[in-house]
C-alpha cells in the first residue's frame, strides 16, 4: 500500500475538524444517574465508527483505544512500551522477525483472544481496502499463528519502529469469529465485541457514545472505577466551557486559546496544557513558481516572525517550532537554531529569485486559528514584495487543491502518531514516501535516503544522527515553514483522578478514579 494512504490519519482528524463546526451544540439531556457514577467527557469530535479499521477521525482514535487493546501499550507516565495483550515478544538476530506469546485474555463475551484474532486483525489493517491507515504495517512480509497462543510478524526487512507501530491506535484486537459470522457492517454497528478496558453500553450517533467497564478485561482491577463513561459531541465551544463550568460536562476537549486564562481561574477545573507530537506550519507548493524556486521559499521564511506568530494566536501557550519536524518527537534536534525573521535578508532573496511582485494564492478554511495565520501570512509577505491573496475554501477544496498542487501556501497542522519520527519524516519531508511530503511536493533523494537508512538503524545514537541531518536539510530549504508546538490543551473535572489525554491521542480512563 502506498503511504499516503497511512497518512489519512491526518487528513481525516482535519476534516472532522472543519465540518464538526456545522454539526451544531449537540442537546444535553440530564440522566437519572448521579455525577459520581459517570464521566462524561464534550468534545467536537465525534465517533463515527467502532470498526477500528475504518477510520483516523480524531474522534474514532480516542474511542478506539478504550474499546481495543494491542499488543503492546504505552505507560502513560513514562510513555514506554509495556506489554499488553503479548506479554512477552522475542526478535531474530537480523531483526525481521518477531514472536509474539499472548497472554490468557477475553473478550467482552468472555471469549478467548487467541493468535487466530491478532492475525485476522493485523491482516485486516494491513491489506483491506478499507482500511484508513495500513502505513505502520507497511514493513510488514506476513503475519502467522505458530499456535493459538503464538503470533509471528516477519518484516521485509529490519525496521527500528515496528514495535512502536504496533501500539497504534488503529492496532486494537477484533474478534475474528464475530466479524466472519456478522460481516464487519453488522459486527461493528451497535455494540462489537471488544477487547480492550470498555465496552459499548450505547451508541447515538451525532450526539453520544456510553461506555461501560469490561468485566473480562485482562487488566485485573481495571478500569480503576466502575463509572460509565459519555463521549459526548458538542461542537461549540462556548457551550463546552459552560456545561464543565456547570457541573454538567467532566472533561473538555479541545479547549480555545481565549478561554484558558478563564478556565485556570475557576476552582473546579484542573486547566491543562498537555505535551502533543501537533506542529502548525506553512505548505508551500514545490510544483509551482514562486515556490518552485527555493530561495523564494526561503524569502517566505525568513519573512515569518513564528515567535509573534505563536504569541498572537496561541496567546503564549504554544512553543515556536524550530524544525520541520515535532517538538517532542524522539530525535528532535532542539539545539537547531531554527530560521529567524530576517526582512532585509528575505527581501534580497526574494529578489534573487525573480519572484518580486509574484502572486501567491493562500488557502484557508473557515476555522479561527486558520483565518488568523493566512492573514499573518498574507501581512508578513506584503512587507517583502510578494502579492498574496487569501483564497477561502472548505474542507472538502482544500484538501482537493493541495493534494493536486492547485495552490500556493496553505497554513496546517499534523501530528505524529508515536514519538517515534519515521511516521512524521514520511508523511511530511518524503518525496517518494507516497506522502508528496504533505502535498508540498518537496523532493530531495538524499533525504529519502537518510528516512529509510533510520528505519534500518537500531543504535539510538546513530539514529539520532539520521534525523537531525533530515531536519537539518528539510528545514534550510523550506520543505515547510515551522510555525509553533501546540499542546493539547484540555480542562478537567478536579473530581476526577489518574485522568489524561495523552501525546496520541488516548484517554487513560481505564486508570481514572472519580471522587466521591
Amino acid at each position: 500500500m502506498p503511504q499516503s494512504a497511512g497518512r489519512n490519519a491526518t487528513m481525516k482528524i482535519l476534516r472532522l475538524i472543519a465540518t464538526s463546526l456545522a454539526v451544531g451544540v449537540a442537546a444535553f439531556a440530564v440522566l437519572p444517574a448521579t455525577a459520581a457514577e459517570v464521566i462524561r467527557i464534550v468534545s467536537p469530535f465525534p465517533t463515527t465508527t467502532l470498526d477500528p479499521m475504518r477510520s483516523a477521525g480524531a474522534g474514532n482514535i480516542e474511542t478506539y483505544g478504550q474499546l481495543y487493546a494491542r499488543l503492546l501499550q504505552r505507560n502513560p507516565t513514562t510513555g514506554a512500551l509495556e506489554p499488553g495483550l503479548a506479554e512477552s515478544w522475542d526478535v531474530s538476530a537480523d531483526g525481521r522477525t518477531y514472536t509474539f506469546h499472548l497472554r490468557n485474555a477475553q473478550f467482552s463475551d468472555g471469549s478467548p483472544i487467541t493468535a487466530g484474532d491478532v492475525t485476522f486483525s493485523l491482516e485486516r489493517i494491513r491489506t483491506d481496502k478499507k482500511s484508513a491507515y495500513p502505513a505502520p504495517l507497511g514493513a510488514v512480509e506476513s503475519v502467522s499463528e505458530a499456535d493459538p497462543r503464538t503470533v509471528v510478524i516477519t518484516l521485509k526487512s529490519a525496521f527500528a519502529p515496528f514495535l512502536g507501530n504496533l501500539e497504534i491506535w488503529n492496532m486494537g484486537i477484533v474478534s475474528k469469529a464475530d466479524v466472519e459470522k456478522q460481516g464487519a457492517e453488522k459486527a461493528f454497528a451497535t455494540a462489537p465485541l471488544t477487547s480492550g478496558p470498555y465496552s459499548v453500553k450505547e451508541w447515538k450517533p451525532n450526539e453520544k457514545l456510553v461506555l461501560q467497564p469490561n468485566a473480562h478485561y485482562w487488566r485485573k482491577g481495571y478500569p480503576k472505577s466502575d463509572a460509565t463513561v459519555e463521549l459526548r459531541e458538542v461542537a461549540s465551544p462556548e457551550t463546552r466551557v459552560a456545561m464543565l463550568k456547570a457541573g454538567e460536562a467532566d472533561v473538555m476537549r479541545s479547549v480555545q486559546w481565549a478561554q484558558i486564562d478563564d478556565l485556570k481561574a475557576t476552582d473546579s477545573v484542573d486547566m491543562r496544557l498537555e505535551p502533543s507530537t501537533t506542529i502548525y506550519m506553512t505548505l508551500l507548493n514545490n510544483k509551482r513558481e514562486p515556490f518552485s524556486n527555493m530561495k523564494a521559499r526561503q524569502a517566505a521564511a525568513y519573512a515569518i516572525d513564528n515567535k509573534a506568530m505563536a504569541k498572537a494566536i496561541t496567546r503564549g501557550y504554544a512553543q515556536p517550532a524550530n524544525t520541520t519536524l515535532p517538538g517532542s518527537i524522539d530525535f528532535h534536534d532542539k539545539d537547531h537554531p531554527g530560521i529567524p525573521v530576517d526582512i532585509a535578508k528575505a527581501k534580497q532573496l526574494l529578489a534573487e529569485s525573480g519572484m518580486e511582485g509574484r502572486e501567491v494564492k493562500i488557502l484557508a478554511t473557515s476555522g479561527a486559528t486558520e483565518q488568523q495565520m493566512a492573514l499573518l501570512l498574507q501581512a508578513q509577505w506584503q512587507a517583502i514584495g510578494l502579492k498574496p491573496v487569501i483564497v477561502n475554501v472548505d474542507s472538502g477544496a482544500w484538501w482537493d487543491a493541495t493534494g493536486k498542487g492547485d495552490y500556493d501556501a496553505a497554513a496546517n497542522w499534523w501530528y505524529n502518531e508515536t514519538p517515534d519520527p519515521d511516521l512524521a519524516v514520511r508523511w511530511a519531508v518524503c518525496g517518494s514516501c507516497g506522502s508528496n511530503s504533505y502535498n508540498t511536493f518537496y523532493s530531495n533523494p538524499k533525504v529519502d535516503e537518510l528516512v529509510e537508512q533510520g528505519t534500518k538503524e537500531a543504535n539510538p545514537v546513530k539514529r539520532a544522527e539520521i534525523y537531525k541531518e533530515i531536519q537539518r536539510i528539510t528545514t534550510e530549504e523550506v520543505a515547510q515553514i515551522p510555525l509553533y508546538y501546540a499542546p493539547n490543551a484540555v480542562a478537567y473535572s478536579k473530581r476526577l483522578e489518574g485522568i489524561k489525554l495523552t501525546p496520541t491521542l488516548q484517554w487513560t480512563l481505564e486508570d481514572t478514579t472519580v471522587a466521591k
